[in-house]
């Protein structure tokens, strides 16, 4: 029976009200991760442009040590929110705390990689013989906070299972001004230059780390859910994680590629590539809003046995995504004169940055709807299938990219295969909404 257009009418706004709640702060907390990014970017793009290609590469570098590893926030967030659900807080918490220990083991094996292979790195990304001392100097201190950082993306899937996205935004507000303040004294006022910038960040992401354990550990006492680390606990949190720890190399790969490529382009144009990948960071994180809200929604809905609520909010969610698409897309193109001099004078850089940034906002809508889906399935628990799409979004999308320098395409023509990369994500995940294999409920999948 079709329901009827005012009960219809009363379910969209309840949904609505839903995704508001979730969304909104959770659009502030995400939009603050890039602009820790973009604001080292600023300062330390006025120390030169070798600086800026050098931080460049380290920060994809970084962000992809960092972001393989986001597992930590969405499968902690989708298996919190089924308790949630299932009236279980005790156990949801207990879940987030096996998180929380993964992510300081991984943490730690991560420092032992990176620390003595950076040069080995960094030259792998093709940097110049200019930024690459650059490079290597922030990736080798940057390197010292990733434990911090595992540990805010584990707590943040805690808080955001339990439907709480308002503390994560005061702790990610206050980690950027403290990051802000930090750079500008130590690159600026301690004259350490890049290596300022990086301990500047390091300190930040401590002090958000420590503040999240803080939350974490009150709520666990108060609702008795152990803090002491459980083996098969932290297994069966990796375990859980596995196909999106796939699903997230596959994308990074796909970012790596990218900046490799504007790499071999030259420093002017690998200044541009990390000038836009940054907006587009803070554009991708702006959607995800959506997506986070999705997955603690979806995780709840099913983890209390209402597939028709999960199908019902899922649509409403693709329609807010597009919608948000096309206002970014609008506010890229007339803000793009005035947002590139903020992080670069040279002109160079500038005029390879202009186009590809128009590319970029005809993709928004794309985009909208792909990291909408892509959240609705990670809270049903839907890693696998985003495993193989990823896969076979990678396979599409490197020998295009990898074309560009052949074919002398420039930096557009990488931003143009960063857009078909996104059309073809679209796809598999539209493809797997229609479907409804996603939807199974119950406290666990």
């Amino acid at each position: 029976m079709t329901p009827a257009p005012a009960a219809t009418k009363v379910a969209r706004r309840q949904h609505d009200r839903e995704i508001i709640a979730l969304a909104v702060p959770a659009f502030g907390a995400l939009v603050a991760e890039p602009l820790f990014v973009m604001a080292d970017s600023a300062i330390v793009g006025h120390l030169g442009t070798a600086q800026l290609a050098g931080l460049g590469v380290a920060s994809a570098l970084l962000t992809t040590a960092v972001s393989v590893f986001v597992f930590l926030a969405y499968a902690t967030t989708a298996a919190v929110a089924r308790r949630v659900g299932a009236g279980d807080l005790q156990a949801a918490i207990r879940q987030g705390m096996d998180g929380i220990w993964l992510a300081l083991l991984l943490g730690a094996a991560v420092i032992a990689v990176v620390l003595p292979t950076a040069p080995a790195l960094v030259e792998l990304f093709g940097a110049s013989d200019t930024a690459a001392p650059y490079a290597i100097t922030y990736l080798r201190i940057s390197s010292l906070g990733i434990p911090a950082m595992l540990v805010v993306l584990a707590s943040t899937g805690v808080l955001r299972g339990l439907q709480d996205t308002k503390t994560p935004l005061y702790v990610a507000v206050g980690g950027f001004v403290a990051n802000g303040v930090l750079n500008v004294a130590l690159v600026y006022g301690a004259g350490l230059g890049i290596a300022g910038s990086a301990w500047g960040t390091v300190i930040a992401q401590c002090a958000m780390a420590a503040v999240y354990l803080y939350v974490v550990i009150r709520g666990a006492r108060r609702h008795g859910a152990s803090l002491r680390p459980d083996a098969a606990g932290i297994r069966a949190c990796a375990q859980a994680g596995a196909p999106l720890l796939v699903r997230t190399l596959s994308l990074r790969a796909i970012l790596m590629i990218a900046t490799a490529v504007a790499a071999r382009l030259g420093d002017a144009d690998v200044a541009a590539h990390q000038i836009i990948l940054s907006l587009w960071s803070l554009l991708a994180f702006a959607l995800d809003a959506i997506a986070i809200a999705g997955q603690a929604i979806i995780g709840r809905y099913l983890g209390a046995n209402d597939a028709q609520g999960a199908r019902d909010v899922c649509r409403r969610m693709v329609q807010w995504g597009i919608a948000s698409g096309v206002v970014l897309g609008v506010l890229v193109v007339l803000a793009r004169p005035l947002f590139i001099p903020l992080f670069s004078s040279d002109s160079v850089v500038q005029d390879a940055a202009l186009p590809a940034l128009v590319v970029v906002a005809i993709s928004q809508p794309i985009c909208g709807i792909v990291y909408v889906l892509d959240g609705v399935l990670m809270g049903a628990g839907d890693g696998p299938y985003l495993a193989w799409a990823m896969l076979a979004t990678l396979a599409a999308f490197a020998p295009v990219a990898l074309l560009v320098p052949t074919l002398g395409g420039g930096l557009t023509a990488v931003w143009a295969a960063m857009t078909l990369m996104m059309a073809v994500r679209m796809v598999t995940l539209w493809l797997r909404m229609r479907s409804g294999h996603w939807i199974v409920t119950g406290a666990t999948r």
